[in-house]
C-alpha cells in the first residue's frame, strides 16, 4: 500500500515539476507575433500559389510585417482589392497591381500537329511525358491532357481538341498551371502585353513544318519587317521585346504559319460544354 501511495505522489510531483518547467519555458522562449500578420492573411485569397515570390500567403504576410522590403501589391490573384486591404493594414499607399494571365505557348491541336504514336495510359500530361514525350511529334508542344486545367483554381483553362486554352477573363495569373506543365508550354504574362509567339519549338524550320502546321519555322519575316525592331530570332524561334513592341499587328499579318497572335487581352477563348 505504501509503495502505491509513493508511486502516485512521485508521478504527481514529476507532473508539477514538468508543468512548471514548461510554463517558464513558454514565457522565456515565446516569440512575439505581430497581430497584423493574421489580419493580412485574412486579406489574401489563400491560394498559396507563390506568385508573390514567397512560400505562400502566410510567408508573404510575414515578409510584409517584418519590413524586409516586400511590396503590398505582389498578390496577383488577389488583384487591386487585396492590395488596398493589405495597404490599409500596414498604413502604406497601395501600389498598382499588374494583372497577369497565363499564355499557352502552343497552337498545335489534333488538326494541325502530327502524331508519332497512340498513347493509351493515364490521362495526365506528366504521365504521357514519361512515355517517349507523349503522342505528339513535337516534343515542345502542349500534351493536351489537362494537368493545368485540374490545378486551375478559377476554372480558367479548358482543353479543346487536344490543346489547353486559357480564358483571360477568368485567369488571375497565379502561375499554378505553368508549374504543372511538364513541357514548360505555359508562361504568365502581363495582360497588356502585345503580340505573343504561340510556339516553343527551337528546331529548324523544315523539321517544325513536318510536325506542326502552326509552329514557328524561323523564316524571319516578322523580325525583318517589324517597324519597331522588337523581334529577333533566338535558337530558331521568334522572340518579341514587349518594351519595344508598338502593337501594330504587322508581324501577325505576315507570319506564314500564323504562330504570332495579337495581344493577350484579345485572344479570348469561348468555353464549350
Amino acid at each position: 500500500m505504501n509503495s502505491i501511495i509513493f508511486a502516485v505522489l512521485s508521478v504527481t510531483g514529476i507532473g508539477f515539476i514538468c508543468a512548471a518547467i514548461l510554463s517558464v519555458a513558454s514565457r522565456v522562449m515565446a516569440v512575439e507575433v505581430d497581430e497584423r500578420v493574421a489580419l493580412i492573411v485574412e486579406c489574401l485569397p489563400g491560394v498559396n500559389c507563390g506568385a508573390c515570390g514567397f512560400s505562400g500567403c502566410a510567408g508573404y504576410a510575414d515578409a510584409l510585417v517584418s519590413g524586409d522590403g516586400a511590396r503590398s501589391n505582389l498578390c496577383i490573384p488577389g488583384g487591386a482589392e487585396t492590395t488596398k486591404a493589405i495597404s490599409a493594414v500596414l498604413g502604406v499607399d497601395a501600389g498598382e497591381t499588374a494583372h497577369k494571365v497565363a499564355v499557352i505557348r502552343c497552337g498545335g491541336d489534333h488538326d494541325t500537329r502530327s502524331r508519332k504514336m497512340d498513347y493509351i495510359g493515364i490521362d495526365s500530361c506528366a504521365a504521357a511525358k514519361l512515355l517517349h514525350g507523349g503522342a505528339g511529334s513535337c516534343a515542345f508542344g502542349c500534351l493536351g491532357y489537362g494537368d493545368c486545367r485540374v490545378l486551375c483554381p478559377n476554372d480558367a483553362i479548358c482543353v479543346i481538341n487536344g490543346l489547353a486554352r486559357v480564358n483571360p477573363g477568368l485567369c488571375v495569373g497565379c502561375g499554378l498551371c505553368a508549374r504543372a506543365c511538364p513541357n514548360d508550354v505555359i508562361t504568365v504574362e502581363n495582360s497588356v502585353c502585345q503580340a505573343v509567339v504561340i510556339c516553343r519549338n527551337i528546331e529548324k524550320g523544315a523539321i517544325v513544318r513536318g510536325k506542326c502546321r502552326v509552329g514557328c519555322i524561323a523564316c524571319g519575316r516578322c523580325a525583318g519587317e517589324c517597324p519597331s525592331g522588337a523581334i529577333e530570332l533566338r535558337d530558331n524561334l521568334a522572340v518579341i521585346d514587349q518594351d519595344k513592341c508598338s502593337n501594330c499587328g504587322h508581324c501577325v499579318s505576315v507570319c506564314p504559319t500564323k504562330c504570332l497572335k495579337p495581344s493577350v487581352q484579345t485572344t479570348r477563348v469561348a468555353r464549350t460544354a
